[in-house]
């Protein structure tokens, strides 16, 4: 999957040429070359240096470097947070890339990215954990707002930290990025996150006694989901 990476790293760097002073052949090698912490040492010392600290590359290098070291056990002890940590540069690099001149070129990145954070956002939600939830879901919709699913979930983690208003502002950004949505042409990742985030909030309108809001909520998949036993059994258990 890297060689993807790198190839996608190398067009969008000679597609940004003109847009950013350099190209940064030297962080494409070292990270080809799986020399990760080299790698992220040099892009961070690029996002300092006030010639190249507006550029968006260097920005998505440690995004990318941090991801890769954090399934790798030899990072472990010196870059524990090296999982959020890759999300936290990813919102960066967005922040940076405004008009998408380099985004679209990393698909595979971020399927990976969303379904590392994914699993880590729902398991924190599983087990009560919502600040930490909350933190993963809003580094989520930071670096790809367009994800419908992060954007409930984000509401979700929020409405269980009592943070009534920042909910409900998640959830106009959430209609937002629906209506530009095509469910059926989603990725797979984000069709994941949001046949569960449907089934998340239409559960907890439930049991706030608002039923037919469940209904409502948990009827906008059914054209998508309704082959999935998780989704099925919650759809029949509110119509």
């Amino acid at each position: 999957m890297k060689h993807l990476f790198a190839a996608a790293l190398l067009f969008g760097s000679t597609l940004g040429a003109s847009a950013q002073k350099h190209v940064y052949e030297d962080l494409l090698v070292l990270y080809v070359d799986e020399n990760y912490e080299k790698c992220l040492g040099k892009a961070e010392g690029y996002t300092l240096n006030d010639n190249t600290k507006k550029d968006p590359l260097p920005y998505l290098y440690m995004s990318m470097c941090l991801y890769e070291m954090s399934k790798i056990e030899k990072y472990q002890a010196d870059y524990p947070k090296a999982a959020r940590d890759a999300v936290k540069w990813a919102e960066k690099y967005r922040k940076k890339d405004k008009n998408k001149e380099f985004f679209g070129n990393y698909e595979d990145y971020w399927a990976e990215l969303n379904k590392m954070s994914m699993e880590q956002g729902e398991n924190f939600f599983e087990e009560g954990s919502f600040s930490k939830a909350k933190s993963l879901f809003d580094g989520m919709v930071g670096y790809y707002p367009e994800n419908p699913g992060a954007w409930i979930m984000l509401a979700l983690s929020q409405y269980k930290s009592n943070l009534v208003k920042e909910g409900d502002l998640s959830m106009k950004e959430y209609a937002k990025a629906a209506l530009n949505a095509d469910t059926g042409s989603l990725p797979e990742d984000q069709k994941k996150l949001l046949k569960n985030a449907l089934i998340r909030y239409s559960e907890f309108l439930n049991t706030k006694g608002m039923r037919d809001s469940a209904r409502s909520t948990i009827n906008l998949g059914k054209e998508h989901f309704m082959e999935d036993p998780d989704f099925k059994l919650q759809y029949e258990e509110l119509n």
